[in-house]
């Protein structure tokens, strides 16, 4: 095996000029994730902050939730919403579980640190209004938020921690000090304290919940190395752990997964029984 070092870090991060057809992300998401909230039992914007970006969306089943699932939105903390993300809604609901969705101020005009907190808020006001054990998943950046939620120094209250049982980070970014050489960086603002006080990596988890790291065969070599990464280190500190590859799946794709009820990403997220 060749050893080499990174050379441009913006390249090992940059997704939708890597992916054929890749200029067309965000903009597929958006008729099917408005068809599906035109037609879904919801509850739009719900207020869990006081700012105009502080709202979530409820998703709810045909029959008592069985829990609560959260699908926290990537755009590396500084681009989207939730109203993209929609119809990823259908798996879960489709199994059962209540959905949430949250928006978050954004970079720059806020820290990772205060989206990380603002995410808490969200989950626990959605978690005040769904019974039961609370599942996270996060796409690339929300890899990162739903991550964080999992660390020792959690922002979730006492009563949301006892009842998160599993996190599903997909594409995510657990170890933000390479972002500090990216041109990214502009707008997230990151020191090596903060990049480090941000990493999911380097802190301890949560005693007895699950992590399914999740990431598609055809990405970027760091978001591989990323996933692996946590999975690995968490493994090691007494965490379940899986760390999934799927093949042909690339960054933008990979999260359709989460919309078949009867796929393998929700089979290892919630098993045959719920």
């Amino acid at each position: 095996m060749v050893a080499f070092a990174v050379e441009d870090w913006d390249a090992a991060y940059e997704n939708g000029r890597n992916i054929p057809g890749g200029d067309g992300y965000p903009a597929a998401w958006v008729e099917p994730a408005a068809d599906f909230r035109a037609t879904a039992q919801a509850r739009l914007d719900i207020p869990y902050g006081d700012g105009d970006r502080n709202r979530y969306d409820l998703f709810l089943p045909e029959s008592d939730p069985k829990g609560l699932f959260v699908f926290v939105h990537g755009g590396y903390w500084m681009a989207l919403d939730k109203s993209y993300w929609s119809h990823l809604a259908a798996g879960p609901l489709a199994r059962g579980w209540a959905v949430a969705m949250p928006s978050y101020d954004l970079c720059p005009d806020v820290s990772i640190g205060d989206i990380t907190a603002q995410v808490g808020s969200a989950i626990a006001h959605a978690a005040g209004a769904v019974d039961g054990p609370v599942v996270l998943s996060g796409h690339s950046a929300g890899g990162h938020l739903v991550t964080a939620m999992m660390c020792e120094d959690s922002p979730l209250p006492d009563e949301i921690r006892s009842r998160l049982v599993h996190v599903l980070s997909i594409s995510g970014l657990h170890d933000l000090r390479p972002m500090l050489w990216t041109e990214r960086n502009a707008a997230l603002k990151l020191d090596m304290a903060s990049a480090e006080a941000n990493s999911p990596a380097l802190k301890r988890p949560l005693e007895n919940v699950r992590l399914t790291t999740w990431v598609g065969g055809g990405e970027r070599q760091e978001f591989l190395r990323q996933s692996a990464l946590l999975s690995n280190i968490w493994h090691g500190l007494g965490c379940v752990t899986q760390d999934v590859v799927a093949p042909d799946r690339h960054h933008f794709n990979v999260i359709d997964a989460l919309s078949d009820p009867n796929g393998n990403m929700l089979q290892t997220v919630f098993g045959n029984g719920a």
